[in-house]
């Protein structure tokens, strides 16, 4: 699980071989969620809502990022880092 990013005790990971639609994974105190990068809307799961309001903003400012990881873990290739939400 390639791990992209991470700040605040958060963890962004982007899994191969996923669904779609594209979307990341945000790890924060042993809960998870998946999130839909162009839309920002949980898929499932839940994150506690100060880890959540991190998230999103971090994936507002990094949507091209993401989008572009999206592509490369779809076509398997190794997905660039992220810089962290400061």
């Amino acid at each position: 699980m390639p791990k992209i990013s991470e700040f605040f005790g958060i963890s962004i990971y982007i899994y191969y071989r996923e669904h779609n639609p594209p979307h990341f994974h945000a790890i924060y105190a042993g809960q998870e969620v998946q999130i839909a990068i162009d839309t920002l809307a949980v898929l499932s799961g839940q994150i506690p809502p100060r880890g959540m309001g991190l998230v999103i903003e971090w994936a507002e400012t990094h949507k091209q990022e993401l989008k572009a990881d999206w592509e490369k873990a779809r076509s398997g290739q190794p997905l660039a880092d992220i810089e962290p939400l400061r």
